[in-house]
């Protein structure tokens, strides 16, 4: 079941006071044992032997690689939720990738077994309390929004006994090939300036373009797709688009933090297309981890901006497909 803390309500008083009582609430609804501490403490074990979350061994998985999603709305998980699912799908064993609540499993007309234990998610969000929009109109002055957690619980279809058939259906795998046609579509959808050519791959803020090099040139072909959709991650962050910030040397927190984004673009981007994902940037691991160790909050930032890319690039291959249908 979704555990949601509850907001109390409180007065009016001086400007002071009323910000005073907004940051408490703030405080008392992120959930106890802070959501951000555990999932990032979980990241950085994962990261410090190693292991990197958003690539896992799918080669030894039994599901398809593919963005978990809610398996009653078919609505894809984002964000640092991804990489949650991503690992209970792994470390269990599971054989699909859809997942529901509790109540949604008992609305279906199943059960969950009896002994299973559910994964928390997390949904962020902002909220004004009514205390601080009383505040705002009494002072005169603009009402200040607070940013939120809230957990819920959700199961595996495979955890789950008497679901429909259609619970239990799975993406097929792409079979295995040099080219993937799905990718060469979206590169092409998006309109980006993408040459290929030269040694080395990289995104070019100032001129605006992606280049690669030709797919050859890669000792495993496929890597081609996973490096151009890294590159075209950072791509989504021009100010003309996502307008995210781009560090100015290697190692700093700035550059670390764009890079794990467009990491972890290219490997929700490779799921969504059937590709499996991989390191292309392991040699970032130390700033990444020093990202993260200075800030709880971090991982959850990179996740959402990573979404966000996934969707913004993803939305010119649905525009394609909606006017070849034409």
């Amino acid at each position: 079941m979704a555990h949601v803390l509850k907001i109390g309500n409180g007065g009016t008083g001086s400007k002071r006071a009323g910000r005073a009582r907004a940051e408490a609430r703030a405080r008392s609804f992120e959930p106890r044992g802070s959501l951000y501490d555990e999932v990032t403490a979980r990241i950085v074990a994962e990261l410090e032997a190693e292991r990197f979350p958003w690539v896992q061994p799918w080669d030894s998985a039994i599901a398809s690689p593919g963005l978990p999603r809610n398996a009653v709305t078919g609505r894809s998980y984002s964000g640092v939720n991804v990489l949650i699912l991503w690992g209970e799908v792994i470390a269990k064993g599971y054989a699909n990738q859809g997942w529901l609540t509790f109540r949604q499993v008992l609305g279906a007309g199943g059960c969950v077994r009896k002994g299973e234990q559910g994964v928390t998610v997390c949904y962020a969000d902002r909220f004004t309390p009514e205390a601080e929009k009383e505040r705002a109109r009494a002072d005169g002055d603009e009402a200040r929004a607070v940013p939120f957690l809230k957990r819920f619980i959700v199961f595996n279809v495979a955890q789950c006994d008497g679901l429909p058939d259609q619970y239990h259906a799975d993406a097929p795998p792409l079979p295995e090939r040099e080219q993937v046609p799905v990718a060469e579509s979206l590169i092409a959808a998006t309109g980006a300036d993408f040459r290929i050519g030269g040694a080395r791959a990289f995104y070019c803020p100032s001129g605006d373009f992606v280049q690669v090099p030709p797919q050859p040139a890669f000792r495993q072909q496929i890597d081609y797709y996973r490096t151009a959709l890294h590159e075209l991650g950072h791509w989504t962050g021009h100010p003309s688009r996502l307008a995210r910030t781009f560090g100015g040397r290697f190692g700093d927190s700035a550059y670390a933090r764009e890079e794990l984004a467009a990491e972890l673009t290219s490997a929700f981007l490779c799921a969504a297309l059937g590709i499996i994902p991989t390191v292309r940037h392991a040699d970032y691991l130390g700033s990444w981890l020093e990202v993260l160790r200075a800030d709880n909050r971090a991982i959850f930032k990179a996740a959402g901006q990573a979404s966000k890319a996934a969707d913004y690039l993803l939305a010119f291959a649905d525009a394609d497909h909606a006017r070849a249908a034409a």
